[in-house]
């Protein structure tokens, strides 16, 4: 790790190294490069389309063959997205989808963006990362750059991906290219695009920093390098950290507030009128995404490597993780004051995307409290206008599918627990319908009051 983290091989000269770094340095410029985009997800698919935009020929690499079948076909499956960013990478001729990893050799750029998950102990999952270096490595050529783009702990780039694209007896700096740039999507988000994001860079030498400069700066507005590899990757946990902090601190003060009769949203609404000095955060069912609920995680095992506990960013992981029992035992809570046990009773859940308006379930906390609910013996369906079946999880399998929401599925339902305040869903027709409605998200605050109960989760 320590070799990793301060390397004593020096950092080549300033500029592309040699004819390898002066040939990729013009076909970059000339947009005749081809740049492979392994991982076809939420992070990679928009990549390659602003890719593509900026005129390079785009090879989109998956193995699952699903995603390619439907890329094949000009069908979208991650619909906030939007179907014209398909139909615009298959009418140029520019993008090919395949799950051939030999077609890998024929790029200039290889981009890796998979998953960076967490093991059975809360420590990195990098089996991905190995995976599709050493892939890469296999077709690895001279003039070839390769850019990671997956969340992760300071010094992967360098301690773990350098030496497996080193085994193919080709030198780094010299014969290949070696950079990491983190991803910063944000699903659904209007105001910010991959184009318009400002990108960070860090490479593992300074060649391979310039090539992914000129690289990213042709398909997107803003590019910041930075110093090194290490700078980027800790900057990336840097920005979730900040984030999973402070939504842990108004989880914490949710309670505490909701007991003394003041209703924390419009505390936090009150406080961010103060035009600096202070971001509101707002508090939920729990944390969900592959960024916040992971990436912390990533640092406190790295820091244990040096010495060190991170016991800030322990406790706020232990604050969110508690979220969902918590919004479970607010459901008990309100069924129970109702005369209503928690055993039998037919729980509607409104919204199990982790985030509004998006179809993306990664990490939601939707799965480990209906999970809980079930456990304790309560009849739950879900409604979300944007799943319309629960994806498999690696921890759960819901085997569920969303049902419509009408008048009559409202009165036959026992409690709302709302997760998710997806802009789709008809609150007012909750506000006039639900018995009991259980709120962890103050979507029904501009419905009140409703004809029923409503109880902050």
């Amino acid at each position: 790790m320590n070799s990793a983290l301060n390397p004593s091989k020096p950092a080549a000269a300033p500029g592309p190294a040699g004819t390898a770094g002066e040939t990729l340095r013009r076909r970059l410029q000339s947009r005749e490069a081809t740049v492979a985009v392994i991982g076809l997800g939420y992070v990679g698919l928009p990549l390659a389309a602003a890719m593509h935009s900026a005129g390079f020929r785009v090879l989109g690499f998956d193995n699952d063959l699903a995603k390619i079948e439907q890329l094949r076909r000009g069908e979208t499956y991650i619909h906030h997205l939007g179907q014209a960013l398909v139909t615009g990478l298959l009418k140029t001729g520019r993008f090919h989808a395949t799950s051939d990893e030999t077609e890998l050799a024929s790029a200039d750029v290889v981009i890796l963006c998979v998953p960076t998950p967490l093991g059975p102990h809360q420590e990195p999952d990098m089996r991905y990362v190995v995976a599709t270096t050493e892939m890469a490595a296999r077709h690895l050529r001279r003039g070839q750059l390769i850019v990671l783009e997956s969340t992760t702990y300071p010094g992967t780039t360098r301690g773990l991906c350098l030496p497996l694209l080193e085994k193919s007896g080709l030198r780094c700096g010299e014969d290949f290219f070696l950079a990491f740039s983190p991803e910063r999507e944000d699903p659904g988000r209007k105001d910010y695009s991959t184009q318009t994001i400002p990108k960070l860079v860090g490479g593992v030498d300074d060649a391979s920093a310039q090539l992914a400069l000129q690289l990213f700066s042709a398909a997107v507005t803003q590019v910041v390098p930075v110093a090194s590899a290490e700078i980027a990757e800790t900057a990336k946990l840097l920005e979730n950290i900040y984030r999973a902090v402070n939504i842990a601190m108004v989880n914490e003060l949710k309670p505490v507030l909701r007991d003394m009769g003041i209703d924390i949203w419009q505390v936090i609404d009150a406080a961010a009128t103060k035009p600096f000095g202070f971001q509101p955060f707002y508090p939920g069912p729990g944390l969900g995404g592959h960024c916040i609920p992971i990436d912390p995680y990533y640092l406190t095992w790295c820091a244990k490597a040096f010495g060190h506990r991170t016991r800030f960013i322990e406790l706020a992981g232990e604050i969110n993780s508690a979220m969902p029992h918590q919004v479970v035992s607010r459901t008990y809570e309100a069924l129970n004051h109702g005369g209503k046990p928690l055993r039998g009773a037919r729980v509607l859940v409104c919204g199990v995307a982790y985030k509004p308006n998006v179809d993306d379930t990664r990490e939601t906390p939707a799965a480990e409290i209906i999970s809980q609910l079930q456990d304790q013996g309560a009849k739950v369906s879900y409604h979300d206008p944007h799943v319309p079946r629960f994806p498999r999880k690696r921890a759960y399998d819901i085997r569920m599918e969303s049902v419509a929401l009408t008048p009559e599925v409202l009165q036959a339902t026992d409690c709302v627990l709302i997760l998710t305040r997806h802009a789709a869903i008809d609150w007012a027709l909750i506000a006039r319908e639900a018995a009991l409605v259980v709120d962890a998200c103050n979507a029904m605050a501009p419905h009140m009051p409703i004809r029923g109960s409503r109880v902050q989760a």
